[in-house]
């Protein structure tokens, strides 16, 4: 059966330290240490983890060793970017934001997972992102907060 392929941005990681997204950033790394989920990561990721805590970067490298894949930005991926940019989705300031959408979208992730309510994890924007993947002719993208999709506690 084919894995789940679930692409965390830098949040979650983030999160397994926070102690308001603790439980569900750690819950979600443990379905990936069991195998129920495949990480799926990007250099966008590994980017914004290189000016993180100690802590936080331990927490991505432990995130690689569960058989995670990396993805990385490129034509299509910057295009569909911009597009989101052009639609006003989202603003310049929050490039790296549309180029992890972008980078689920492209590659076809079957979800994004964060806790940035405000730019990714929010009705709106997922509608928008979506009317626009569907006019380019990708895929819908499925984002969730890490709390709605860990076993934890279930």
């Amino acid at each position: 059966m084919k894995k789940f392929r679930i692409y965390v941005d830098t949040s979650v990681i983030g999160g397994c330290f926070d102690p308001e997204f603790a439980t569900w950033s750690n819950g979600l790394l443990k379905d990936f240490e069991k195998g129920l989920y495949q990480p799926v990561l990007s250099e966008i990721v590994a980017f914004e983890i290189e000016k993180a805590p100690e802590e936080v970067i331990e927490k991505y490298l432990q995130l690689l060793t569960y058989q995670a894949e990396n993805v990385k930005t490129k034509p299509a991926v910057a295009q569909l970017a911009s597009v989101y940019l052009d639609r006003q989705i989202l603003t310049p300031k929050y490039l790296d934001d549309a180029r992890h959408i972008a980078l689920a979208t492209v590659y076809e992730v079957d979800m994004l997972v964060s806790w940035n309510f405000r730019h990714l994890v929010h009705v709106d924007k997922m509608r928008r992102f979506n009317a626009v993947n569907l006019e380019l002719g990708y895929k819908v993208i499925d984002i969730h907060s890490p709390r709605e999709v860990t076993t934890y506690g279930t």
